[in-house]
């Protein structure tokens, strides 16, 4: 398989997961905002419950957009330009989400799964604004890896769409400009 070919399935299995980790963590990040008005034993119970199956999602959309941006940025490294520049710089968006999440949430996840629903630590409001503010860090670092990951692929596709002429195919990486062409 031709390794633009690879670096093509590549780049939309990275958008398709970086997409699919960003909305997941926006939706995290509305719930969590709605347990801001609720009691410390409501808090408890329904951060347990988003624990039961929530990480698993996280992992199983976080490692596959990583894995899939950093090969993008492997196999067009040689293709200057913004494309690539988009791509670093979102790999790098998802590895601070990855720092931020071992760093701060899931440390905090483990020990919110041991609190007793019924009496949660004093603390809990500390503990869950900590939570709250990692969380926020990380849904806008992967907003932005996603944005920049969607905007990669449309310079790409721009890029590598073949000429319209009767001149044949535009070289990989090279687009055909027009006189007043948009693009």
């Amino acid at each position: 398989m031709p390794i633009r070919t690879i670096a093509e399935v590549a780049r939309a299995v990275s958008l398709f997961f970086g997409g699919l980790f960003a909305g997941f963590l926006t939706t995290v990040l509305v719930l969590e905002l709605t347990l801001r008005s609720v009691e410390g034993q409501t808090y408890t119970l329904v951060r347990q419950v988003e624990l039961v199956r929530l990480d698993d999602l996280a992992t199983a959309t976080l490692i596959p957009a990583l894995i899939a941006t950093a090969l993008v940025v492997v196999l067009t490294a040689k293709v200057r330009g913004h494309a690539l520049r988009l791509t670093v710089t979102a790999l790098a968006l998802l590895v601070i989400v990855l720092v931020t999440s071992l760093l701060f949430n899931v440390p905090i996840n483990g020990d919110q799964l041991a609190w007793d629903v019924q009496a949660p630590p004093v603390d809990w409001v500390s503990v869950r604004d900590r939570w709250q503010i990692a969380h926020a860090v990380r849904t806008g670092a992967a907003m932005l890896a996603f944005g920049c990951l969607s905007i990669a692929a449309i310079l790409t596709r721009s890029t590598t769409r073949p000429a319209t002429s009767s001149q044949g195919a535009v070289p990989d990486g090279l687009a055909r400009r027009t006189p007043g062409a948009v693009g």
